[in-house]
């Protein structure tokens, strides 16, 4: 599935990922290839991806997943 990872200022991350969990506001959630339809708050944390080969701290924001395409509008991110 592609992933952005979208600041105000910047992208932080674009690419294609096998899994992505993310830090919601009612606790952690792993969103995977053919997910349903979801949008979702997201407080700060860790973003990780591919079963943790990768993260991304972020300061909150929202997740929207959609036919196979995430997008993550985060207040702040660092890797």
């Amino acid at each position: 599935m592609h992933l952005e990872i979208i600041t105000p200022d910047r992208k932080v991350f674009e690419g294609e990922v096998t899994s992505a969990r993310f830090p919601g506001v009612d606790g952690l959630f792993e969103v995977l290839n053919n997910h349903a339809p979801l949008i979702s708050a997201l407080k700060a944390g860790d973003v990780v991806l591919n079963g943790g080969a990768t993260s991304f701290h972020i300061e909150g924001g929202v997740v929207e997943v959609l036919r196979n395409n995430v997008i993550v509008l985060a207040e702040g991110a660092s890797a």
